[in-house]
């Protein structure tokens, strides 16, 4: 299959070197990005061909990973659209959810596949925290992620960037719905920087989501509270800590058990996503985060941006 990249900032490059360690899997074509001196840049390091328009690019792919400021998404995908290729969307879909909602709905009656790139869902430690979850009864749970500030997020809403990783997980874990939630935060720059989320579903779990520009370290916490357990999951550091209490054998006294779980970081969450993309063209199956999912959890960002902008003062 003939790949290609749109944008070729950070996370442009990561999907550049990620099809080329998959070449038994894709051919990467070339790349494309209207600053042209970057794009040169990284065709040089990587020695890849440069294309000088982006309808080039897509005469020339059967599927593009689109790696570009959010407010260009929807047109981006509309031409890829008109072009007949298949596209992974970085995350946030669009703009707004009158886009997402015509991006899916083009995309579908075209044939095209639209995946996004809740990157999180392809991450093995939250495969393995799933797992650990399914037959547990969930009481709460509490995230936190959280990044020092830099000039690259002067913009950029912290909820759209970061906590849209966490609602997503939240999904994926709950398999419920949102029923309410109360939403508060610090508007920076005329943006959300610092943004706290409190939800309960449905079925009376609830759930507590921090995310921070503002951050002295970058921190990535999930903490389970369970009938049965305690469990703790750092993303960064790949490790979950599952605490339970244990009665001895010799007497009704409770001791309190921990294990370690250690999980394998040489899987990397991008090749496994990249190659969930490829597959689910190959086989013309439903991505694994479709572009309906991206819209759902566009719709619950969008109201938490919302409501913490209203309240600024």
């Amino acid at each position: 299959m003939k790949v290609g990249v749109i944008g070729t900032g950070n996370m442009g490059e990561n999907h550049v070197r990620t099809y080329l360690s998959m070449h038994e899997h894709c051919q990467l074509v070339g790349i494309y990005d209207n600053d042209h001196e970057r794009c040169h840049q990284m065709a040089e390091k990587y020695q890849v061909t440069p294309f000088q328009s982006m309808n080039d690019l897509l005469n020339s792919v059967d599927a593009v990973s689109i790696a570009v400021p959010t407010k260009f998404h929807y047109g981006i995908g509309l031409t890829c659209i008109q072009h007949k290729v298949h596209m992974l969307m970085e995350k946030p879909i669009t703009s707004t959810v009158h886009q997402a909602k015509d991006l899916v709905k083009k995309a579908r009656e075209a044939g095209i596949k639209l995946q996004v790139g809740h990157i999180e869902l392809f991450n093995p430690l939250i495969q393995v925290l799933k797992k650990e979850v399914e037959s547990q009864e969930i009481i709460a749970i509490d995230f936190h992620r959280m990044s020092p500030y830099n000039q690259r997020v002067r913009n950029v809403d912290v909820v759209k960037d970061l906590m849209i990783h966490d609602l997503y997980i939240l999904r994926e874990f709950l398999d419920d719905k949102v029923v309410e939630f109360h939403a508060l935060g610090k508007v920076m720059e005329d943006t959300p920087k610092h943004a706290v989320v409190i939800t309960k579903s449905s079925r009376g779990v609830t759930a507590q989501l921090t995310a921070s520009f503002k951050s002295k370290r970058k921190a990535r916490t999930i903490q389970i509270l369970t009938e049965d357990a305690l469990i703790e999951a750092d993303i960064l550091n790949r490790e979950i800590k599952i605490t339970r209490m244990m009665k001895e054998n010799t007497s009704e006294c409770s001791v309190t058990i921990t294990e370690l779980i250690q999980v394998d970081d040489t899987i990397q969450p991008l090749s496994v996503e990249l190659l969930d993309f490829i597959t689910c063209i190959q086989s013309d199956t439903e991505p694994t985060v479709s572009g309906e999912d991206g819209m759902k959890t566009l719709v619950v960002t969008n109201q938490i941006s919302d409501a913490i902008s209203r309240d600024k003062s």
